[in-house]
């Protein structure tokens, strides 16, 4: 299979300090990846490399069969690329900002127009055309920064935390776009922290400390991370009976999810004996993928431990 983009063991050293540690994916054509992990474990850096900005230490890597050191330029000219930081001049309206980055991307004269025409109805700003966009507010600036970045019909998107800082609405509208693409042969490579939009990922890349930790699609992380059984446990005050509860012989990870406790159990026998001696309510839960990355982190903890 040709992949859409492929690693090996790529490296980024800032002096000492490694923010991309030794990665190696494989992304399929037509795919949404998703690639989490907490701030400063490498995403942004990654995404970087990606798109030619940023030039890799060691390793290797190939987007859309280009090489990443050798053919940077290249990659460029067939990406779209948005992050949260994702740069529209607030002094131009929003028709502006479209014909500027038309004209960025090469978009072809005579196709112009109906693009733009297209992206103002994908990021549902009809009659706001002439709209300066430092008058929008943030969801509506993140759906045009969308637009400006795929005006040129990019065979593959990077997106890096794109629907962050905006509201559960306009990021669940935000990612059904995302999926439309993906459905017409975009392969998206999204950033996010949001386990919701991690749901809607065909696959899933989770990284650490620069290291990738684990990498399969979101049932499979579930049923293969988790060795155990889930329970959500409903008690008074969960925060003061969370590091009693992790002291229990039985209990593999204890976590707080809002007013909640999930408890990963070693066994389902051990479901009557969380009961009795929380006195709560215990309810056996598919996990989520949260529940996996707590998971992951309590095991790289672990084996860090050990060495």
């Amino acid at each position: 299979m040709a992949y859409a983009v492929e690693t090996f063991e790529l490296t980024r050293k800032f002096g000492s300090f490694i923010a991309v540690d030794r990665l190696t994916i494989q992304i399929r054509p037509g795919e949404i990846y998703g690639f989490l992990g907490p701030n400063g474990s490498g995403k942004s850096t990654t995404i970087r490399m990606l798109c030619g900005i940023l030039e890799p230490t060691s390793g290797s890597g190939r987007v859309l069969g280009h090489d990443l050191t050798q053919e940077a330029e290249k990659i460029k000219s067939r990406i779209g690329y948005m992050s949260q930081k994702f740069s529209l001049y607030d002094d131009l309206t929003v028709q502006e900002n479209l014909h500027f980055y038309a004209g960025l991307y090469s978009v072809p004269y005579r196709q112009r127009s109906v693009r733009i025409q297209e992206m103002i109805e994908m990021a549902n700003l009809r009659g706001r055309e002439k709209e300066l966009v430092a008058n929008l507010s943030i969801g509506w600036k993140q759906r045009l920064a969308l637009g400006c970045a795929i005006l040129a019909k990019p065979a593959i998107l990077f997106l890096d935390e794109p629907t962050s800082g905006i509201s559960p609405t306009s990021r669940k509208m935000f990612f059904n776009t995302i999926q439309r693409l993906a459905n017409e042969g975009t392969t998206v490579m999204v950033t996010t922290h949001f386990m919701d939009e991690a749901e809607r990922c065909s696959n899933i890349a989770f990284i650490s400390e620069g290291q990738l930790i684990a990498n399969d699609t979101p049932d499979h992380l579930r049923q293969h991370v988790l060795e155990g059984v889930m329970v959500e446990v409903a008690v008074e005050n969960p925060m003061d009976k969370l590091q009693a509860i992790e002291e229990l012989t039985y209990v593999k990870e204890c976590s707080v999810h809002g007013s909640l406790l999930h408890v990963l159990l070693r066994t389902e026998e051990h479901i009557p004996q969380l009961q009795e001696y929380t006195a709560g309510i215990v309810r056996k839960i598919t996990p989520s993928l949260e529940d996996v990355f707590i998971a992951l982190a309590g095991q790289r903890r672990e084996g860090k431990a050990i060495e």
